[in-house]
């Protein structure tokens, strides 16, 4: 309207008045414009505070949390945003945006070369080979049964512990901390299936079939089973599964020698073991695996420590051909994330370790650039989804049309809850809930941080 007055009321070829029609032409736009991405109100910010800094749950530990809109990039609300958290595995977000930048659309499985009568291949840190929870890609495997040379493999290239910095020692018969490695296979992990009420069970590798004794004194009225520290014998308590089929991963000790008898065991083929023939030389060859996107989503949606360290080692090798934790994350930090608002103090590429050490606004900071640079529908499939999807299917609600995309980290004592919130006003808000130091079970800060965003999806 005050476009239309100005038209019929002065001679647009004045430069005088052309000049305030542009000015004032501007302002029309750029008010319009800011309708869209309206703050919120006082009373809303101290709804927010109200709910974090009062709440009876948050305040028995210590809570930061930073809630943002990405559009208007105005901090909506946030307290201790710039303080230091323990991640736990919020620390995957950082693993699936440096992952989704350095590797293409499928995963490098080996690099080889032919030398006369010999093919010499290198692991990249690939975690699919005959893992029974991604994609069935025989690749490797028709790869290697169809060559008519002798086989080599050679480990130098990788130079990383096989457990990362910071982990306890004792989870090492546990399913989330795995080791790691540059050929992993089977996903580094022994298997063991059984029928409710029987002894009778289905291990996979079978390999691991006769590794298997009975230890009652191990005790428990069910099935259990226990890996010895420093051998790949499995100590079982003799008791039937109970009145559920029993699904146990157990990690296994790795050894590149062992990688490579399970390996021939499954194309029926000699391997030799190499060593001090260093790097793959820069004529090597690669062959691919599965879908990036296949790994991406499975680390995030149920969390997969393992799958997490061995991106991290894929982007090593993508870039340096080497396989290394540290060098992998400094690599992130120097070019993808330089512009980090806080240093980030960053150990591992799943969170078990405790030295990793993150500020709220910092987590906001990764996921404005995931929301900036990628499509809302690739990263609304890698997310779990509340109420949905992945680690917290069980909170917000069974929704049809989820409201919370956010990955959630938990070790003993920490609590974190990262993600996307979408408003019924039909606005993306970011958000970072970083709690340490609690007491007791986590299931009250899962409740309380639902509420709080159940609340910002209705009102704002």
């Amino acid at each position: 309207m005050i476009v239309a007055l100005i038209t019929q009321s002065y001679n647009l070829y004045n430069p005088i008045y052309m000049k305030i029609f542009r000015f004032l032409l501007f302002s029309v736009l750029f008010l319009s414009a800011c309708s869209t991405t309206k703050l919120i109100t006082k009373k809303e910010q101290k709804n927010i505070r109200q709910q974090i800094a009062d709440s009876p749950i948050f305040t028995q530990g210590f809570t930061g949390f930073q809630l943002y809109d990405p559009i208007s990039k105005t901090v909506l609300h946030e307290q201790l945003a710039d303080k230091y958290f323990t991640p736990a595995s919020n620390t995957k977000i950082f693993t699936f945006y440096t992952a989704a930048k350095i590797l293409g659309d499928s995963i490098p499985a080996l690099k080889y070369i032919v030398q006369g009568d010999s093919l010499i291949f290198w692991g990249t840190g690939d975690p699919s080979l005959l893992h029974p929870h991604l994609p069935d890609n025989q690749n490797v495997i028709h790869f290697l049964n169809n060559r008519s040379e002798q086989l080599f493999y050679c480990a130098d290239n990788f130079l990383n512990d096989r457990l990362g910095a910071g982990w306890m020692w004792d989870d090492y018969p546990y399913y989330y901390q795995v080791e790691l490695a540059s050929l992993p296979i089977y996903g580094n992990f022994i298997r063991v299936q059984g029928e409710p009420n029987s002894n009778n069970f289905n291990i996979t590798p079978g390999y691991f079939t006769n590794k298997i004794q009975g230890s009652p004194e191990l005790g428990g009225s069910t099935a259990r089973f226990y890996r010895q520290e420093k051998q790949n014998i499995v100590d079982y308590n003799g008791k039937a599964t109970g009145k559920t089929k029993l699904d146990r991963e157990l990690p296994f000790l790795y050894q590149d020698t062992l990688a490579l008898q399970l390996l021939q065991d499954s194309i029926n083929r000699p391997i030799q073991l190499l060593k001090g023939l260093g790097i793959a030389p820069p004529n090597s060859q690669t062959i691919y695996s599965v879908s990036t996107d296949s790994v991406l989503q499975r680390m995030m949606q149920i969390s997969d420590n393992f799958l997490a360290e061995q991106l991290i080692l894929l982007c090593t090798n993508t870039v340096f051909d080497t396989l290394n934790i540290a060098k992998g994350i400094q690599l992130a930090k120097d070019s993808l994330l330089s512009d980090t608002p806080d240093k980030l103090l960053w150990y591992d590429g799943s969170g078990l370790s405790r030295y990793n050490q993150f500020t709220p606004r910092s987590m906001v900071h990764v996921l404005d650039k995931i929301y900036h640079e990628m499509p809302m529908d690739y990263w609304r499939t890698i997310f779990p989804a509340g109420g949905a999807t992945g680690t917290i299917k069980n909170y917000f609600g069974e929704q049809k049309t989820p409201y919370v995309y956010a990955k959630s980290g938990s070790i003993r004592n920490v609590r974190c809850l990262s993600g996307f919130v979408l408003t019924k006003s039909g606005k993306t808000l970011i958000f970072s809930f970083m709690s340490n130091a609690i007491p007791g079970s986590s299931r009250p800060w899962n409740k309380e941080m639902e509420k709080v965003l159940s609340w910002i999806h209705e009102e704002l």
